[in-house]
């Protein structure tokens, strides 16, 4: 359907949901599409609910997905992606960091023919030590691991077609490598400075221990990215390299026992080649086993390890269809 779908997860926002919907609701209706606002109220402890329920009173165009308790960013855009029904959707922050306002700006950016515009905060009202520093080593990371080069992967603004967002599954905390995973599907990227401005009301729910978890998750990405449709060639590699040198290593002490009269049987290299040798045949069965996986994965649930975009037939291929 055309339209747009706003996803905003909250917890504990209770002094900025209202401030939040009114800001939205305002932006939507100047740009004056079909809408509405999804906000999934991940676990929250205060009165974000209620406060949200006053103030969007009466509105048609409003959802509200109510967690049972504390799930996580993730599992909440997640909800919200999965309830979105438009052909375009946003998502961004409760808080009122996120500017609403950059909304028809990322529209028109994904009119040029992008799948996803991501937000670049760009001049952020963040402490350094706390928030920022560990951002810009995150972006670096995840941009020389995914190979999606953005300045800016924290940024939970960002716009993109419906069917890429249904198409998301997200775990743990990857809602921060949303444009590397849709990059892998086939997502066209694209990424604008967005205003970024100061929290007002409440307390970040960000430290700089997330870091480490974002290393961890960094991880899962780089092996869904590159060999969840192929684990053998990762373990494969490995196992071939381990299995090469080991046999290397046992054929030069075989050498040396044999023509030079050196002892093997006490030496570390024996210990080592034999080691490596074994270590080479263990990952090649776990590739093995991951092969088998990955097409049970796949078979079982009927996925496909493509994605189509659109499929394009002549007016008469259309017509004989109709007959």
């Amino acid at each position: 359907m055309n339209g747009l779908s706003v996803v905003i997860p909250v917890y504990n926002e209770e002094e900025n949901v209202a401030s939040s919907y009114n800001e939205v609701k305002g932006v939507l209706s100047r740009i004056n599409i079909p809408h509405e606002i999804i906000f999934v109220d991940d676990g929250s402890r205060d009165r974000t609910v209620k406060f949200l329920k006053e103030a969007a009173a009466g509105d048609q165009n409003i959802r509200i997905i109510e967690f049972r308790r504390n799930f996580g960013q993730t599992a909440a855009m997640q909800a919200g992606f999965e309830h979105t029904k438009y052909d375009l959707v946003c998502c961004l922050d409760g808080d009122l960091q996120n500017d609403p306002n950059e909304i028809p700006r990322m529209i028109e950016k994904l009119n040029e023919g992008y799948d996803l515009v991501a937000g670049w905060r760009k001049d952020r009202k963040d402490k350094f030590i706390s928030r920022r520093l560990p951002s810009m080593i995150a972006n670096w990371l995840i941009s020389k691991s995914t190979k999606v080069k953005l300045h800016d992967y924290g940024c939970t603004l960002k716009l993109m077609t419906g069917d890429i967002a249904r198409n998301l599954k997200l775990y743990g905390e990857m809602h921060r490598f949303i444009p590397a995973l849709a990059s892998e599907i086939g997502a066209k990227v694209a990424e604008i400075p967005v205003n970024h401005r100061a929290r007002q009301f409440g307390k970040s729910k960000y430290g700089i221990m997330r870091t480490f978890r974002v290393i961890l998750d960094l991880l899962t990405v780089k092996f869904l990215l590159g060999f969840a449709k192929r684990p053998i060639h990762l373990f494969g590699s490995l196992g071939l390299g381990s299995l090469v040198l080991g046999c290397l290593t046992l054929t030069y002490i075989t050498y040396q026992r044999l023509f030079e009269s050196v002892p093997m049987g006490n030496r570390p290299l024996l210990s080592l080649g034999v080691m490596m040798v074994l270590i080479g045949l263990q990952f090649l069965v776990f590739g093995l086993l991951a092969e088998l996986l990955a097409r049970t994965y796949y078979e079982s649930q009927g996925k496909r390890t493509y994605v189509v975009r659109k499929i394009h037939e002549s007016p008469r291929s259309l017509k004989a269809a109709g007959e």
